[in-house]
């Protein structure tokens, strides 16, 4: 009898499994956020001005992140599932037609750059030179996001048969490489003109590339449970069908922080362009308390999709109790952190008097939504894993459109900027008491 890799997520302790999955992508992901924030740290150096049009940018480079994460999620969840149920074949077809699809989707982010990027920045800033700056940075990360679109579908593949080690080595290829390159490039280095920010986008996309490059090599080349084979491949309806009833409703999920930032730049400029920065700062510094979280997501989004494959109640439920104990731990410390040590946080992007001012408030206010968010987090992958990528979605959408963006609007009349920043807890404070007692109700019914 054949022992697949696989398997272990059927056999190893609920502990054992979930920590060995999750720990490296949490490692590679800390070295992303760490990326984040030197990137940001460097293009700080340009001015005041050049972080502002990263902000403004940052909406639209979330939306091409959004679309390799729903890509990878749809792909790699049904590869988990047909896994648990032994339908190798069918998993082999999945991650093969998930080439396809991704390719498709990178046409159609290059042809939205060239054409929506400039009108895009101009909705938030008259400033030419803001524009321009924006402009620079965003033509190059949409315009050469195969390797990021490809990379991260390459990713959910290897981890969908519990192959956490290639994804984090992939990661940290990328990541490492970035912060390499970034002084390379932003300030000039031997034959290497100074590009600006051009620059910091070109060391992102090199990043990317490379890591795309490892993780396909090892891949294709490699002994994996997976084979992928695209000659002779046929599209089928229901397979296609899928792959996107997980992968929209997370790439919509993601794509929605991308809007809600947008509208909140839109709120947020009414108060000058240093509390626009404040909030790009903020985004920068929390992926390093969130991206440990969503580390773990990686690691237990498998698990629970193949034991509810396999209808194994024990070993689902126990990961779950697992993973939103620590998520919540992450969380905490993220907020003690927050609150400790704002002035060394926000003093590492050379800001003004002002930033700082406002940097702090917000900073402060934000993160008491930190535990919540853990809980959100948590339900959202329960509902990925059980097939049911709507009410994942309407998650997102009910706090960011239903209740983030109407409360800053409100309290920014009633409390000015600071308002603004306490819509956040608020918001995830109102999910959590609606769909905790569905998530509960659903799994109750699902393993009845």
């Amino acid at each position: 009898m054949t022992v697949r890799k696989s398997d272990k997520m059927a056999t190893w302790p609920v502990g054992k499994l979930l920590y060995s999955m999750s720990l490296p992508a949490v490692f590679s992901m800390l070295i992303q956020a760490l990326y984040n924030i030197v990137d940001t740290m460097y293009v700080a150096q340009l001015g005041e001005k050049t972080l502002f049009a990263i902000g403004i940018a940052f909406p639209l480079q979330m939306i091409v992140l959004s679309i390799a994460l729903g890509g990878g999620a749809g792909v790699g969840t049904i590869v988990a599932r047909r896994l648990g149920e032994k339908r190798y074949d069918e998993a082999n077809a999945t991650a093969s037609t998930g080439f396809v699809l991704v390719l498709i989707h990178y046409i159609l982010i290059v042809i939205a750059g060239f054409l929506f990027a400039r009108p895009f920045l101009g909705l938030f800033t008259s400033d030419v030179q803001a524009i321009e700056l924006g402009y620079q940075y965003l033509i190059i990360v949409m315009g050469v996001s195969f390797g990021q679109l490809f990379s991260i579908l390459c990713e959910r593949i290897l981890q969908s048969t519990g192959n956490m080690v290639i994804p984090t080595v992939g990661q940290l290829i990328g990541a490492i490489t970035n912060i390499i390159l970034d002084p390379v490039f932003i300030f000039g280095f031997g034959f290497v003109p100074a590009m600006g920010i051009a620059g910091a986008a070109i060391a992102t996309v090199i990043g990317q590339i490379l890591a795309f490059v490892f993780e396909c090599c090892a891949l294709f080349i490699g002994s994996h449970e997976i084979e992928i084979n695209l000659k002779g491949l046929s599209f089928v309806k229901e397979r296609i069908k899928a792959i996107y009833e997980i992968g929209l409703p997370v790439a919509i999920m993601n794509a929605i922080g991308s809007l809600t930032t947008t509208a909140l730049n839109g709120i947020l400029v009414r108060f000058g362009e240093t509390a626009v920065t404040a909030l790009t700062l903020y985004f920068k510094i929390q992926s390093f308390v969130f991206m440990p979280v969503f580390g773990f997501n990686q690691g237990s989004l498998p698990i629970l999709s193949y034991n509810y494959g396999a209808k194994d109640k024990d070993r689902y439920f126990k990961t779950v109790k697992l993973y939103l104990i620590t998520a919540i731990g992450f969380m905490v410390i993220g907020m003690l952190i927050f609150w400790g040590a704002t002035g060394l946080l926000i003093g590492l992007f050379n800001p003004t008097a002002e930033l700082t001012q406002v940097g702090t408030t917000a900073f402060r206010i934000i993160s008491l939504s930190f535990v919540l968010a853990a809980c959100t987090i948590v339900i959202s992958a329960v509902f990925q894993s059980l097939g049911d990528g709507v009410s994942s979605m309407m998650i997102s959408i009910l706090r960011q459109i239903g209740f983030l963006l109407p409360l800053a609007l409100l309290f920014s009349k009633i409390w000015g900027l600071n308002g603004i920043w306490m819509a956040y807890p608020v918001a995830e404070g109102l999910v959590v008491l609606i769909y905790a007692p569905l998530v509960l109700k659903r799994l109750k019914k699902t393993f009845a």
